[in-house]
């Protein structure tokens, strides 16, 4: 039974052989017998012939079609490499290597066929059925496979290899899915995975500054993960694909007219192609007969040397191409090797045959070439040949000449004799020394110190395919570059690329390739890429970098702004907002200038903001400096006018110590507004506010107390000592003193607690910062104005009731006056320091303390300062005299009048006659009018002699009611004494120019002499009114003698 079983295994794979075989007859392989077998898989040829396959009749096996010269020079490599180490005496001695290398013709189904081949021969091998036959031509098992090209074919390949773990070392498979070695357990590569790739295309857009490209993508294992990866990277770095399509060499001509429009149309100037040669070939021929040009091909490393698609027909629509290349190899002796390629010493390559009809265009015929090769090496391999052979070569000699073998290889160019940039070629050469390094360590094992169970080694003349598997995975050695080749645990090297740019020559007009720069993926991220973009010729010819962004770079001073339902590359630039910035060409955001900065007004930098503040040197603050000196000025001047004339009578008589006082407060005033102007400091902040509260105080206080003490003399009838201390000096200067107190404890309260400071505010206007006070506490603010108006309001009050006290030099009625400006100044003040801001709330406090200073000095003293300069014959003591006497007279007239009034009253109500008294002088009013006519004629003129002279005075009274007027005259001769001394004068205090108490009475003051006695002479001197004359004389008397004495001046002016 297990005799059978043998021969039915023997018969099955004898069938899968000699099926897999007969699709590669000997013209179809390269083959060399050897101790070890090395497999190779080439793209020999582009592709198969495409065919309906209907099934109604056998299907025919597929034709490969579009010779690969570069393919020939891989598969050269390949042999040349096992040449090589055959050749060696450092490498496997008294071993050879042999090799089986089949064309996968670009196709997984050829890929596969060439696989099944390997396997079947394992398997063959693997029975040991020399005992059944015998078998000259047995060939060894398929220790390790080189190849395929494209990751597509390799995956497929890597597959069916690995169930067998048959090591497959790929020297152009990039795919990144080929590193899942779960999948593909015996795949390695001699080359970076595409995810490095896809990073260096990535940033060489992002180097160029572009944000708006196309995408095309061979429709395989190696376009798809290839171009996914790029977009990944591509949305990292905020670049917008604008187009993504697939595309295959087998497309229809409509599926590529249709790529054909979508590049035509789109506004992506830049194309990342993640393909291969034969899959982009057809599209380019398309783009070509368009026309289509302007566009940059960003070249992936499967096409990037294409010689499908870098041929100089083409050059005007690909020139410029930037391609990501594998770095360029050295293989010494390679170059002879190739040149010593020919059909009659080629007996082991039978890829040769059609290479020459290729190259020079011709063909052999059977006799021709049966003929060559006895002349020169005869071979038993070479003659055979299928009848698809004989079949394409009678189709061929109808359009070629016979080949006679006498061709010269050099003479003609192609891409098999470009040797200059070995990359794939050199990566063959590396693929097959890895192999060679992997035995040479099995070759040197020793039993004990092997990587396999208890430290064994394998024979290497029955080594197995995963023995050196396993050896590869823990290989490293150093190439004939100088690089160190060393398997990862995903089986990939990490490798650096070489940036070209496809260019024409200017020799021979054909495409080269120009290295413009490199890219290290183990270096840092920001040295990975260099490109030196000197050598870069766009589109052939230009050296303008390409435009190829969706919208235009936003110049500085601007932003990108999302235009909605696009990708974000497309945008449009909106201007910085205020206090933001951009000093930089399609800035994404503007960055906020700095506190103390605003924008310029392009918004490309950032400015230093205007300090603001009530300067010293501003036009508004020298002209609130000059009037604050001038008040200044003015009041030392009126200070010193006062100081001057301090022994005249009007100095004396305006309580000259409260005067002084008053004018010094007045400079506090002027200079405290000096330090509401210049630059705001912490010192300056604490002190303004509490110097004018203070300043302001003590102005008002003293006005206060002189106002108050004037309205106490004049309305006092009978001085007593309580008055006689209200007025004095001294307690005139505590009530000062309690007034300023209260303000100063305020203040003290108010800077310990919250304490007033500078401070920068940015909040009120952009691009100003205005320095100014932080008063601490607003509270403590408005009390201390509110202290300050209170003092002025009960000022006030005094003022306006003693306005007409005395008649002449009446001080109260211009303090009244001064109060009311004040009023209105700080009444307007408080909604302007609300509504203002910066510098003018400073300017409006230091306008409100100049305006109601300016008031106060002007309604006290200018009228003072005229008569004292101007009218120095009104500053005598009779004016003084006169005032306060008349006013006296009066005061006593009206209280007589009115106790007359009364008396008459009650003697009507008891005796029902009017009795008079017989010291009266006064007339009374009678319902008679010849009665009133008589007394007024007697009541006209009265005298009152004093020490140096005599003063007619004319008494006048006007009373309201049923009566239109009542008077009566008084006269009486007195005889005062009276002494004109400083002593007396300074007695005095309200001192009011002369001038009618009302309009229509002709009452005046006139000198009679300086004999020292008067006389006050009455009309009307009838004994019948005696006793009500002596009543009236004896008030009259009392304050008569006030003012001889010096007692009334006591009570009202102690200066």
């Amino acid at each position: 039974m297990g005799h059978y079983y043998y021969h039915l295994l023997f018969l099955g794979f004898t069938l899968l052989q000699s099926y897999s075989v007969s699709g590669y007859g000997p013209n179809q392989r390269a083959q060399k017998k050897g101790d070890i077998i090395l497999g190779g898989l080439f793209p020999i040829h582009f592709g198969v012939a495409v065919k309906d396959q209907d099934l109604k009749s056998r299907p025919e096996a597929t034709k490969c079609i579009r010779y690969n010269f570069r393919g020939f020079r891989w598969l050269q490599a390949m042999i040349f490499a096992i040449e090589e180490i055959n050749n060696s005496m450092k490498f496997l001695p008294n071993i050879t290597l042999g090799y089986r290398i089949f064309d996968t013709c670009n196709t997984v189904s050829k890929g596969l066929e060439a696989t099944l081949s390997f396997v079947a021969q394992n398997k063959i091998d693997s029975l040991n059925l020399d005992e059944f036959c015998n078998c000259s031509d047995h060939i060894p098992s398929t220790i390790a496979v080189v190849g395929a090209t494209g990751s597509g074919i390799s995956a497929a390949v890597a597959n069916l290899l690995g169930l067998f773990h048959i090591p497959q070392v790929s020297y152009a498979s990039s795919s990144r899915l080929l590193s899942n070695k779960n999948e593909y357990k015996a795949f390695l590569r001699i080359i970076p995975n595409d995810g490095q790739q896809a990073t260096a295309m990535a940033e060489i857009i992002e180097h160029f500054q572009w944000n708006w490209v196309g995408t095309l993508a061979a429709d395989d294992d190696y376009g798809r993960p290839g171009i996914d990866k790029f977009r990944e990277e591509a949305e990292e770095r905020d670049i917008c694909i604008d187009f993504s399509e697939m595309i295959s060499q087998y497309y229809t001509q409509k599926q590529v007219e249709q790529l054909a429009d979508i590049i035509q149309n789109s506004s992506a100037k830049v194309i990342v192609v993640f393909s291969n040669g034969p899959d982009l070939e057809p599209l380019i021929q398309e783009i070509v007969r368009r026309n289509i040009t302007g566009r940059i091909w960003l070249a992936s490393e499967a096409w990037a040397s294409s010689s499908l698609i870098a041929k100089p027909e083409y050059f005007h629509v690909v020139g410029g191409t930037i391609g990501i290349a594998l770095p360029a190899g050295r293989i010494p002796g390679f170059n002879e090797f190739l040149k010593r390629v020919h059909p009659s010493r080629s007996s082991d390559n039978g890829f040769v045959k059609e290479f020459w009809e290729e190259t020079f265009n011709c063909y052999f015929t059977d006799e021709s070439l049966t003929q060559l090769k006895n002349s020169k090496t005869p071979t038993h391999g070479l003659a055979m040949q299928d009848g698809n052979a004989k079949t394409q070569h009678s189709a061929r000699t109808r359009s070629r000449p016979p080949c006679t073998g006498e061709e010269n290889i050099t003479s003609v160019e192609t891409p098999y004799l470009d040797y200059t940039h070995l990359r794939i070629s050199y990566n063959v050469y590396v693929a097959v020394y890895s192999i060679a390094h992997a035995l040479q360590d099995i070759y040197d094992c020793k039993p004990g110190k092997g990587i396999f169970a208890n430290g064994s080694c394998p024979d290497i003349k029955k080594v197995e395919a995963w023995q050196v598997l396993n050896h590869l995975l823990h290989l490293k050695f150093t190439n004939s570059m100088g690089e160190q080749v060393d398997f990862d645990d995903q089986g990939d090297l990490k490798g650096n690329y070489t940036i070209i740019n496809w260019q024409l020559s200017p020799e021979d007009e054909s495409v080269v390739f120009q290295e413009v720069g490199n890219y290290n993926a183990d270096a840092k991220p920001s040295d990975r890429l260099n490109i030196n973009d000197k050598k870069i010729l766009w589109s052939g010819f230009s050296k303008v970098v390409p435009f190829s962004n969706c919208s235009r770079d936003c110049v500085p001073g601007t932003r990108k702004g999302i235009i909605e339902g696009e990708p974000t590359c497309c945008f449009e630039c909106v201007a910085c907002a205020e206090g933001e910035f951009s000093d930089e060409s399609d800035a994404s955001a503007c960055t906020k200038c700095p506190n103390d900065f605003w924008s310029n007004e392009n918004h490309t930098s950032c400015i230093a903001k205007e300090i603001e503040y009530l300067s010293w040197i501003e036009p508004f603050g020298i002209a609130l400096t000059i009037f604050a000196i001038l008040g200044i000025l003015m009041t030392s001047f009126v200070l010193g006018v006062f100081i001057k004339f301090r022994n005249t009578p009007i100095v004396k008589a305006t309580n000259r110590e409260l005067s002084y006082l008053l004018l010094f407060s007045l400079i506090c005033c002027f200079s405290s507004s000096l330090i509401f102007i210049g630059e705001p400091k912490d010192w300056t902040c604490r002190l303004r506010q509490p110097a004018f509260g203070i300043s302001f105080v003590l102005c008002i206080s003293c006005i206060l107390v002189k106002t108050n003490r004037v309205l106490l003399v004049f309305e006092a009838k009978i001085p007593t000592s309580l008055h006689r201390k209200w007025v004095g000096l001294n307690l005139q200067f505590l009530l000062v003193f309690l007034c300023i107190l209260v303000q100063i404890v305020t203040c003290v309260i108010w800077l310990y607690t919250a304490p007033p400071s500078s401070y920068r505010n940015h909040e009120l206007e952009d691009e100003i910062i205005f320095i100014m006070c932080d008063e601490g506490s607003l509270m403590a603010l408005g009390f201390l104005i509110g202290y300050t108006c209170l003092l002025a309001a009960i000022c006030f009050f005094f003022a306006f009731k003693s306005r007409k006290l005395p008649e002449n030099f009446n001080e109260a009625k211009f303090i009244t006056f001064s109060m009311l400006i004040f009023f209105i100044v700080w009444i307007s003040f408080i909604p302007a320091y609300v509504s203002t801001y910066g510098k003018f709330v400073s300017a409006v406090e230091v306008i409100a303390i100049l305006a109601s200073s300016f008031g106060l000095l002007g309604c006290i003293y200018f009228n003072k300062c005229y008569i004292i300069l101007f009218k120095p014959s009104r500053n005598t003591i009779e004016e003084v005299r006169c005032s306060t006497a008349a006013h006296a007279f009066k005061v006593a007239a009206k209280a007589t009048l009115r106790r007359s009034t009364l008396s008459r009253k009650r003697s009507n109500s008891i005796g029902g006659s009017t009795v008079s008294s017989p010291t009266s002088s006064i007339c009374s009013q009678s319902a008679h009018d010849e009665r009133i006519t008589m007394e007024m004629q007697r009541c006209s003129k009265q005298k009152v002699s004093f020490g140096s002279g005599t003063v007619t005075l004319s008494l006048s009274f006007e009373e309201t009611g049923r009566y239109a007027t009542v008077s009566r005259n008084m006269r009486r001769r007195n005889s005062m004494e009276a002494k004109y001394s400083d002593d007396f004068l300074t007695k005095h205090n309200v001192l009011i120019p002369l001038q009618n108490y009302e309009t229509g009475n002709d009452t005046w003051c006139k000198t009679m002499g300086t004999n020292g006695s008067g006389t006050l002479e009455s009309l009307d001197g009838s004994k019948e009114h005696a006793k009500h004359t002596e009543e009236i004389s004896s008030n009259t008397s009392i304050n008569s003698r006030n003012l001889v004495d010096g007692t009334i001046v006591d009570n009202a002016i102690n200066s």
